[in-house]
């Protein structure tokens, strides 16, 4: 490269944004509508040629687009199909549209290294000469393998950027792409870009930048990815905030097996957004935890929320836990304190029983859990705990009866079900959940085998699972898995920042996303409110679900410090008010209308709690304790 060229080549990366949004589409028209809309977020777009049929013939379009917007920089890309792409034609026939391109004012080119490794060896010269910077780019598909022999590969050949692109199988393949970042990043002039495909490497388009990487790409919108894992240029900028994300940004994640349809990473950063936390939340797909626990320590990880299936495979892995997570044998909240231990805690049981106790009592109240893996272990403990007699049903036989020994519940077998009558049924599996698969159950139970005065079900996102729907066609209440799903979240939030979670913005985000997401008129719900059927009017024995028109929980939170503290006095005891500000969360409950009895209007959401109002009812205080010896670390809430 001479001198003139290296000149303009710098010129141009100062001018480059951390974000290149790449446009796809059938026609020109439909790309520059695309390409107009991103230019909103980001001057630095890229134009996937190799989609239309005749890129050649849109060219004199797309020069036109480029003229009127002078701010762009544009990238052209006409990849073959044998190098992952969508051009029909050969090496020689897309070199010809990257040239076109050029001349009509793209001011770089994308071109595969095994393009340029048959082409003529002139060929980045007259790309050059035709007015455009050239990238050679690289993808593997399948694996993360031997990246530094692919960029001595590329090296000889002088480009103005080098991009290697793998598929993380694994997310230490994320370390590896980070390493091979940090060790060209002296060398490489800040001309490398390195991310990898796929699910398990969504770390690396978030973290990718702070390693070292020169940009990364993003979708124009969701649903339109050019690559797997790639994620849309809005949740980069809004949820990610990948613009301040750097050496001192703390990093926390979700980790499970599936993660594609969770919320998590919306709802935590957004809290994160809202206090003011320099982190970052990151969705981390992996089934298996010593992959994990490996990344956890390089990265490193500060806060881990655990999801199936490992939320009793990450017990034997951690330093200590809370007696409660050792009662139970699962954790869904990991957290690394200051000794750069990892303790793990459990927020699930808070998260299933205070949105029973706010309806019911659950002492003497029969109770069947659906499910024995970690979120079930939740239930039935918590339950028990709170004097409820329960029943485990699970399509294994073993894990229930195993479960029901531990916990000194019973277990249930299917053809009991249309016989048996239960206050509360809670599905604690993955069933009707979005993104489960093609092969999971439509429903975990039939119509007739919903006998029961209250149904919960854990499945949080479609809010209207089909085991909810059944139950209110049969006019019976039932608790959605929102309000458990920001319940459990919330106190993560507590124990990783030490501050109260804006649990009133957390639940509106994630309404939010599930109501834009949802098919039918159950969509057309207001942002913020949860509707509830009320409990059936005929007498029953106790326990009495409360029929209140309106319920408004406060909740005040105690900031959770690293050092030792003492525990939540017991409720006979005088508490001291907490000082951080209440958060009022209110659930309106419709009433179903029948013949004989005519619905009640709703009253008016009340305004909400001043900080120093004593609150109607005793605050719940959570108060993690974490002290030397194993298994000493508390988590206690009271209400």
């Amino acid at each position: 490269m001479n001198t003139d060229a290296q000149i303009a080549s710098h010129l141009l990366r100062s001018r480059l944004g951390k974000i290149c949004v790449a446009i796809t589409g059938s026609t020109h028209e439909e790309m520059i509508a695309k390409a107009t809309e991103a230019l909103k977020e980001t001057n630095f777009i890229e134009f996937r040629l190799d989609y239309l049929p005749k890129p050649l013939a849109a060219l004199p379009r797309l020069k036109q687009f480029l003229l009127e917007n002078t701010a762009a920089t544009a990238i052209a890309t006409c990849r073959c199909e044998e190098n992952g792409g969508k051009f029909h034609g050969s090496n020689n026939a897309a070199l010809e549209v990257l040239f076109k391109a050029a001349e009509a004012g793209f001011q770089i080119v994308d071109i595969e290294l095994e393009s340029i490794e048959k082409l003529p060896k002139n060929t980045l010269t007259r790309l050059r000469e035709a007015g455009a910077a050239v990238i050679i780019s690289w993808h593997d598909f399948h694996a993360t393998k031997d990246l530094d022999g692919v960029y001595k590969r590329i090296l000889p050949f002088k480009p103005d950027f080098i991009k290697i692109v793998p598929t993380a199988r694994t997310l230490s393949d994320n370390l590896t792409l980070m390493r091979f970042l940090e060790r060209v990043e002296d060398q490489a002039n800040d001309n490398v870009v390195a991310i990898c495909m796929g699910e398990a490497g969504i770390i690396s388009r978030v973290l990718g930048l702070r390693a070292g990487s020169a940009f990364t790409f993003a979708a124009a919108n969701a649903g339109e990815e050019t690559a797997p894992g790639q994620i849309a240029a809005r949740t980069l900028i809004e949820t990610y905030r990948i613009d301040q994300v750097d050496n001192a940004t703390k990093v926390y994640g979700v980790a499970g097996n599936p993660l594609s349809s969770s919320l998590s990473p919306l709802m935590m950063n957004t809290a994160f957004r809202r206090e003011t936390v320099n982190a970052v939340y990151l969705a981390l797909q992996t089934s298996k935890v010593d992959d994990l626990f490996k990344l956890m320590r390089e990265i490193p990880i500060q806060g881990l929320s655990v999801t199936m299936p490992l939320k009793q495979d990450v017990m034997p892995l951690l330093e200590r836990t809370d007696p409660l997570s050792a009662k139970i044998g699962a954790v869904n909240t990991i957290t690394r304190l200051p000794d750069g231990k990892f303790y793990g805690f459990n927020t699930d049981v808070a998260g299933i029983v205070g949105p029973l106790e706010r309806r019911l009592s659950l002492k003497d109240a029969k109770v069947l859990v659906l499910g024995a893996g970690g979120v079930a272990r939740a239930a039935v403990f918590g339950c028990r705990d709170k004097g409820a007699e329960v029943w485990v049903l699970n399509r294994t036989n073993e894990t229930a009866h195993k479960l029901a020994r531990q916990s000194g519940a019973k277990t249930m077998r299917r053809d009991q079900l249309a016989k048996t009558t239960f206050d509360v049924i809670i599905n604690a599996t993955s069933v009707g959940m979005a993104g489960a698969g093609k092969n999971a159950p439509a429903a975990i139970l039939q119509p007739n085998e919903i006998r029961a005065r209250l149904v919960f079900d854990l499945v949080y996102n479609p809010i209207e699972t089909p085991l909810l729907r059944m139950a209110r066609q049969k006019g019976i209440p039932v608790i959605t898995g929102v309000e458990m799903f920001v319940q459990q979240g919330a106190r993560q939030f507590e124990i990783w920042t030490g501050k109260p979670a804006p649990e009133e913005e957390m639940l509106r985000v994630v309404l939010h996303s599930l109501r834009q997401n949802a098919e039918g008129a159950e969509s057309a719900l207001p942002v913020g409110k949860v509707e509830i059927l009320p409990p059936p009017q005929a007498a029953q024995p106790e326990p009495v679900i409360k029929e209140e028109p309106k319920i408004t929980t406060v909740i005040k939170q105690a900031p959770v410090k690293a050092a030792p503290v003492k525990p939540a006095p017991t409720p006979a005891a005088k508490a001291t008010p907490a000082k951080p500000s209440p958060v009022k969360v209110a659930v309106k409950v419709t009433a179903k209308v029948t013949p004989k009895a005519p619905a009640k209007k709703a009253a008016p959401p009340k305004k909400a709690v001043a900080a120093k109002k004593p609150a109607a009812k005793p605050a719940r205080k959570t108060v993690v304790k974490v002290v030397a010896s194993k298994s000493k670390a508390k988590t206690g809430s009271r209400k």
